[in-house]
Order: C-alpha cells, then sequence, then structure tokens
C-alpha cells in the first residue's frame, strides 16, 4: 500500500488580530480628543441648524431694536464673531483630518498584515485539500484493485488517456 503523506497542521504564528480603533482611541492626548470632538460637532446638522438659528436671531433683533442696537446693519461684530469661529475651528478640524489621515494609514497597515496572514492560511488550507485528493486518489486505487482482485469489481477498461481518478 502506498504511503500517504499530509503536511504538517498549520500552526498560528501571529498574534489575534487587534481592533486599530481601541488601540488609537487609547493613546489620544486631551487635545487630540477636544480636536475631535470639536469637528465632530461642527461637522454636524445639528451645529448649523443652531448656528443659523442665533444668526438669524442676531439680525431679527438688530433689525428691529428690540433690545437695542449692539451691532447695527452691517452686523460688523457678527462677522467679527464668525470670522474668529473660523478662525479658531479650520486648525482644529484640520488637526483632527490630520490625525484621521494617520489612522487610515495605520489601519491601511493592519489591513495588509492580515491579508498576509488570511493568504499563509490559505495555502496551508490548499496544500492540506491537495494533499487529501492524492490521498482519496490512492485509497480508491487501491479499493478497486482489491475489489478486482476479489472478483466484486468488473475489470477496469484500458484508459489511454494517463488521466486518474
Amino acid at each position: 500500500m502506498l504511503a500517504l503523506r499530509f503536511p504538517k497542521p498549520f500552526v498560528h504564528r501571529h498574534p489575534p488580530v487587534a481592533n486599530v480603533n481601541e488601540i488609537l482611541e487609547e493613546r489620544l492626548t486631551l487635545g487630540q480628543r477636544a480636536a475631535d470632538t470639536v469637528a465632530r460637532v461642527m461637522g454636524s446638522w445639528t451645529f448649523i441648524v443652531i448656528q443659523s438659528v442665533i444668526l438669524g436671531t442676531w439680525v431679527v433683533l438688530n433689525v428691529i431694536a428690540w433690545v437695542g442696537y449692539w451691532d447695527p446693519y452691517p452686523f460688523i461684530l457678527m462677522n467679527l464673531v464668525l470670522s474668529l469661529q473660523a478662525a479658531y475651528a479650520a486648525p482644529v478640524i484640520m488637526m483632527s483630518q490630520n490625525r484621521q489621515g494617520v489612522r487610515d494609514r495605520i489601519e491601511a497597515h493592519e489591513d495588509y498584515h492580515t491579508n498576509q496572514r488570511a493568504e499563509e492560511e490559505v495555502r496551508a488550507v490548499l496544500e492540506h485539500l491537495a494533499a487529501q485528493n492524492q490521498a482519496l486518489g490512492a485509497i480508491h486505487q487501491t479499493v478497486v484493485a482489491l475489489a478486482q482482485h476479489a472478483g466484486m469489481w468488473p475489470p477496469a477498461p484500458p484508459d489511454d488517456s494517463g488521466a486518474q481518478l
């Protein structure tokens, strides 16, 4: 009988997959958390609606002079406030975006390593399947030969193609 050989069982030599988001969240400084919060809040519809209501109220109160003119038309004080808001919001949002770029690069690097590990495991599974195919073919040939020898199997027709089962 043929000696059947199988590859050695696959051994995982890598640590388990880590959640990059959890790792990065643990390392955030107070400033980075603040930048993310500012970017998240200022990039929401809630912020846009609230700011629109505040600006609309500002304009209406100054036009009808209900409380008095603290910022008469053309609303120079409101323009100053909005300019200051933009001057501070833009760099903070850029900090958050830069950090997001770093996070994206780290995630891409982790994805690459995960894909490498998956490829290694798929290759091992395919090697095992190929070995099993060879073993099944050898076992089938042995069973057919034994059955033919015992007269329990009709003789095999000559096969000129050289193909094996």
